[in-house]
């Protein structure tokens, strides 16, 4: 699938959500772009920004479908980005850099901030998962098996747990650094 007009590696190189194509020699550049696109074996593409006349021309120009996001109602298919339709990101910093051509459907961030939150507490307390969302079980005989057969190799294992957990804390500079809040073993401190 192509991608022309603005396109998200190029939002902080121009300053934001800009439209393109809004002079007569761009657009025709963003035709010649898509065609070349096509020529190249795109299924689609995508044309993100661009003015409503623009976007017209080159889906009729097109054998291909185009998918618009912000570029009017002449596209072959309408796309927005889930986050921003919905209000899912509620740092007042997103919040100015929602683009101008999406409708928000619902104002979900709120929601869904104060659900992660809950889950942290709960994980972090030991709430989650407790009993009730830890259904599966072994019979007493197969608990008794299993730890048996833990019992034959456990000082093995625990030798090849500390050369992994050496290895890794080597390879890993984040983890030497204790960036996770980890112990020596890399088991979470209760975090």
């Amino acid at each position: 699938m192509g991608h022309i007009g603005l396109t998200p590696q190029a939002i902080s190189v121009i300053g934001g959500f800009r439209a393109q194509g809004r002079t007569a020699a761009r657009a025709r550049l963003l035709l010649d772009e898509a065609l070349r696109l096509q020529d190249a074996g795109a299924f689609a593409i995508v044309l993100e920004c661009l003015p409503a006349n623009v976007a017209a021309a080159i889906t009729e120009t097109l054998e291909i479908p185009t998918i618009g996001i912000g570029a009017g109602g002449g596209t072959s298919g309408q796309v927005l980005v889930f986050h921003d339709m919905l209000g899912m990101m509620s740092h007042p910093h997103h919040e100015q850099f929602v683009p101008k051509f999406c409708k928000k459907y619902a104002e979900i961030g709120h929601t869904i901030q104060k659900g992660l939150e809950e889950f942290k507490t709960d994980v972090e307390s030991g709430v989650f998962p407790g009993e009730e969302y830890a259904p599966y079980r072994m019979s007493q005989e197969e608990t008794q098996m299993f730890d048996e057969l833990l019992a034959t190799d456990a000082e093995e294992r625990e030798l090849k747990h500390e050369e992994a957990a050496k290895k890794l804390t080597q390879a890993d500079e984040y983890e030497h650094l204790k960036l996770y809040g980890t112990t020596d073993k890399g088991h979470n401190n209760g975090k």
